[in-house]
């Protein structure tokens, strides 16, 4: 699976289990860190830890592991599959760290076609 791939396939679990406001980012010019960032906010802690799991469980389905995992018991966590990482914000944390001002020269990645309303 190609890395737009992985970064569709993200979106698309994150959608599908009620994620909110999700953005994707591709940082591939800016960083050797990744190639996209996946930006996404949950209604409180359990859900953003819901979506983390379902992240995880769809997709290990697709023969993908992340890297590594950081802030299971916080208001962010944040996967790592090498070419993709993804951040999974409640509201409060997402407006305070906000990723998107601070990688506001990144390209705005347009998933709208992956995102149902």
């Amino acid at each position: 699976m190609d890395r737009k791939e992985l970064m569709e396939n993200i979106v698309k679990v994150l959608d599908d289990n009620k994620g909110m406001d999700i953005q994707a980012l591709e940082i591939t010019d800016l960083t050797s860190v990744a190639d996209y960032f996946v930006i996404a906010t949950g209604t409180s802690s359990t859900h953003v830890r819901a979506l983390t799991e379902d992240v995880e469980d769809g997709i290990s389905k697709l023969g993908v592991e992340p890297d590594h995992i950081e802030g299971k018991a916080t208001g962010w966590i944040l996967l790592d599959y090498g070419t993709v990482i993804v951040h999974i914000f409640t509201a409060d944390m997402r407006e305070h760290f906000n990723l998107e001002h601070l990688w506001a020269d990144a390209k705005n990645v347009d998933i709208s076609n992956i995102i149902t309303e």
